[in-house]
């Protein structure tokens, strides 16, 4: 990876809220992939985190679209949802929407993603890990670059992107400029480094996350709210390994 690049190479972070965004911000990321429900991989934030990001910050918002967790294949209902968030995401000027939709035999639901990629537009569209569930990765990759898609977050199918690090640097060859391919799952401040030299990507997506223990005195342990195994505390965005990933960023091109 040439020297040249540091100014396209870029980190995103997985944020679950308004207050995850500001510590992205704070700790250097380029933008934030806006969620709610990390344990299920992401779902569509509220209204109410949307429109704080955009009035307060300066990090580009990417709001997921993605209305349940779960797998990617969406009732009607669930897709006049996804719907009816796009039309929330452009009257807040997000920076653009990540989504993704799945046929049930595994492929991309062409039909639909370019209904939403029209319904979006002038707002750009990311392809999240739905990528990572379909048949068939490059035919979906050549799908996703016909449909528009502008960047793809993938783990290369894998269970980590260390692990499908093979796999993701023959996506970026593919891709050959056309999509952006963005490595994601497990990315860290000691490997973050490594996917750059093994797969050649320049866009990197990271979750940065820390668990914030409650400040609750009175506990109750005989009841739960949810699935959780503890509920006394809650993730959060950290600053400090947002700066860290950032930091091991330049540290490449700088010893390149």
């Amino acid at each position: 990876m040439s020297l040249s690049n540091i100014k396209t190479c870029a980190l995103e972070v997985c944020a679950n809220s308004y207050a995850s965004a500001q510590a992205a911000q704070d700790g250097g990321a380029k933008r934030v992939e806006l969620c709610d429900n990390l344990a299920e991989g992401g779902t569509t934030p509220s209204y109410a985190h949307i429109a704080l990001s955009k009035r307060n910050l300066n990090i580009e918002i990417w709001p997921i679209i993605r209305p349940r967790g779960g797998d990617f294949l969406y009732s009607d209902l669930e897709f006049e949802l996804m719907k009816e968030d796009i039309k929330n995401c452009k009257s807040l000027n997000c920076d653009g929407i990540v989504t993704g939709i799945l046929n049930a035999d595994g492929s991309i639901d062409k039909a639909r993603c370019k209904v939403l990629i029209d319904l979006a537009h002038p707002l750009p569209v990311s392809f999240h890990r739905a990528f990572d569930m379909s048949n068939d990765m490059e035919k979906a990759l050549e799908d996703l670059i016909e449909l528009g898609v502008i960047r793809v977050l993938t783990s290369g199918g894998a269970s980590s992107a260390i692990n499908g690090a093979e796999k993701l640097a023959q996506l970026v060859k593919q891709a050959n400029g056309r999509i952006d391919i963005m490595p994601g799952a497990g990315i860290n401040e000691q490997n973050i480094n490594l996917l750059m030299e093994q797969t050649g990507a320049t866009d990197f997506h990271a979750s940065a996350k820390q668990f914030v223990a409650s400040k609750m005195e009175y506990r109750n342990d005989d009841t739960k709210m949810g699935s959780i195994a503890d509920e006394y505390q809650y993730e959060l965005t950290s600053a400090e390994k947002v700066a860290g990933l950032v930091k091991s960023i330049h540290q490449y091109f700088e010893n390149d």
